[in-house]
């Protein structure tokens, strides 16, 4: 089969051949529909799991995925073959990922059906952006007509984000670099845009919003300028970094719950995302589909942070 390899942590990232897994007990073969591409494939790539997860090489990279069970294991029983399953595919040894033709996965990872309403490879830019905006949302504490300032609004995560919190009324505040950026989150739930490029948007708060806004989600933000965006939320307040970057003590002297926030992610939240997307409550952010020899560009454009919204790999 065909799959993106690296030989060794850091290594750049080639298309090769590789033999098809075999299936496993407890586990099921799956062919590869499309993959979904996220800033933590990048970090995997460098080593960020070595020493937590088993890994080995050559290291097929990828964690989301939608595609369609081939086979099942002895003992597989919440799946069937022929089911259309998405979600993160993320299992040790870390090497077995999704950006090859096919994967052999726990039944037990975080996986559900596909959403039924949408074209199949387009659920494969759901799981990780989705579960992570969802789930912030639910641990946030954010409420209706609350004021949340998102950072980094217009790649995966914020683009979820946006929407779902607009689902539950929340007042969204989201950053933006350019006119066509600012129209794409505005379409999609978010009440007011600024654009970073042009203002600042910490002054931009400062004075529209005097005593601060309820909850910070912040994507793309160094740790100086992490600081000072929490300086914008009033006490009692949330702010979140997908980045990493939150100092634990500044948050609790400025009385803000939060910090660095990381995916749990399960079936619970892939069903609840199947639901809204299958009654047209939450669009895909989908912004391009690639092959998988166009993938170790596409790599190295999202570790620069220059990707907005999805991107899959179609195979």
């Amino acid at each position: 089969m065909k799959a993106i390899t690296i030989s060794q942590f850091k290594a750049a990232p080639e298309l090769t051949e590789q033999p098809t897994p075999a299936v496993k007990a407890g586990s099921m073969l799956v062919r590869i529909i499309a993959a979904g591409i996220n800033p933590f494939d990048t970090k995997m790539i460098d080593g960020i799991l070595d020493g937590q997860m088993p890994h080995h090489f050559p290291m097929i990279p990828g964690v989301d995925a939608v595609g369609v069970v081939e086979e099942i294991g002895e003992g597989v029983t919440l799946f069937k073959v022929g089911d259309n399953i998405y979600g993160q595919f993320l299992h040790a040894p870390v090497g077995e990922g999704t950006f090859a033709e096919f994967i052999v996965v726990p039944e037990k990872a975080a996986l559900a059906l596909a959403p039924k309403k949408i074209p199949l490879q387009q659920a494969a830019a759901i799981p990780t952006a989705g579960m992570t905006a969802l789930q912030m949302i639910e641990k946030s504490g954010l409420k209706h007509e609350q004021i949340v300032l998102v950072v980094g609004a217009t790649g995966g995560v914020g683009l979820f984000f946006i929407q779902l919190a607009a689902m539950q009324g929340i007042y969204v505040i989201a950053t933006a670099s350019d006119e066509n950026g600012a129209s794409k989150v505005k379409k999609l739930g978010a009440k007011e845009t600024i654009n970073y490029k042009k203002i600042s948007v910490a002054e931009e708060i400062r004075r529209n919003y005097p005593d601060g806004v309820d909850g910070l989600i912040d994507m793309v933000s160094t740790p100086d300028a992490f600081k000072e965006m929490t300086a914008l939320v009033k006490k009692g307040g949330v702010a979140f970094t997908t980045a990493f970057v939150a100092d634990d003590e500044d948050l609790k002297r400025k009385g803000l719950q939060g910090g660095n926030f990381e995916l749990k992610g399960n079936r619970t939240l892939l069903d609840a995302l199947s639901d809204a997307v299958d009654n047209g409550a939450v669009k895909i952010p989908l912004e391009r589909e690639i092959t998988l020899a166009e993938t170790p560009a596409a790599l190295a454009a999202i570790k620069k942070l220059n990707s907005k919204g999805k991107t899959i790999i179609v195979f």
